[in-house]
């Protein structure tokens, strides 16, 4: 599990059911189906309505990805980019072919057949980064149906308090004070579950897929660098220390953003 990911939803959860219990006598006031089915009914309406069902259906794996701790295996790829760099270097084909087939990560198996079949410098550069820009372009959308949910939440929570303030007002003639006070209590918890689920749990989690797909570029980039590298017939030990430079700088991005994305390149990306 993705041990920052819930312990934020928890502090976050834990913050404000501890304002709420020091700041009312009844906490359960505070828990209203209907408006919980209001916001959350609603924003998954819309949803539907401005997306196709196939855009949707990797929703909930999409989140899934983001409550588990997603290994990338950097290190691994690199290591076997090296492996059958030196297969190659020696002339033994055959068995830079088997050790290719044990290759797990499908963009490196792809990268270092191209090589294997003798395809052209701009034909592995325009296939691989074509890789690139197509997963980028997915991903980017998957988080984006995040950041629409989370526009919608508030505004559907908007909705259920002018609901419940017209329910109120409609009945003030008959109502006392007491029963006026409690319908717009209760209209404005819509809003405050819009609030809740836009800014603890869509923004959060489209800003997490967001920097997971900057993560596997950043990588998917190192894959290309070294896959060039083999092509140009480099020698594994250059290789080998070319890619653990990458992948230190790698290291390093994921632990201070204030720091350049891009990796030392040859050529210019687009």
């Amino acid at each position: 599990m993705n041990v920052s990911t819930i312990l934020g939803i928890l502090i976050g959860l834990a913050l404000i059911g501890g304002s709420i219990a020091l700041t009312t006598e009844d906490f359960w006031m505070f828990l209203n189906l209907p408006s919980l089915i209001m916001v959350l009914g609603g924003t998954i309406a819309a949803t539907l309505i401005s997306y196709p069902i196939s855009e949707l259906r990797n929703v909930f794996k999409v989140f899934g990805i983001v409550l588990r701790n997603e290994k990338l295996y950097a290190r691994q790829d690199l290591d076997e980019l090296v492996d059958v760099s030196k297969l190659m270097f020696q002339g033994q084909l055959q068995k830079a072919d088997e050790r290719l087939n044990m290759i797990k990560n499908p963009f490196l198996r792809t990268g270092i057949q191209l090589v294997l079949d003798g395809s052209s410098t701009d034909d592995i550069t325009s296939l691989l980064q074509w890789r690139i820009a197509r997963m980028r372009a997915r991903e980017r959308a998957e988080a984006q149906i995040f950041r629409t949910m989370a526009t919608f939440a508030p505004a559907f929570g908007m909705l259920g308090t002018l609901l419940g303030l017209i329910n109120m007002l409609s009945g003030m003639d008959a109502a006392g004070f007491e029963h006026i006070g409690k319908n717009m209590a209760l209209a404005m918890i819509t809003t405050l579950y819009g609030i809740i689920l836009a800014n603890l749990v869509f923004k959060p989690v489209a800003l997490k897929l967001e920097r997971r797909t900057e993560q596997r570029v950043m990588l998917m980039n190192m894959v290309v660098e070294g896959v060039m590298m083999m092509h140009e017939k480099r020698s594994p030990a250059f290789l080998r220390e070319a890619v653990h430079s990458f992948l230190a700088q790698y290291e390093d991005e994921l632990r201070d953003e204030g720091r350049p994305t891009g990796l030392p390149t040859r050529t210019r990306r687009g």
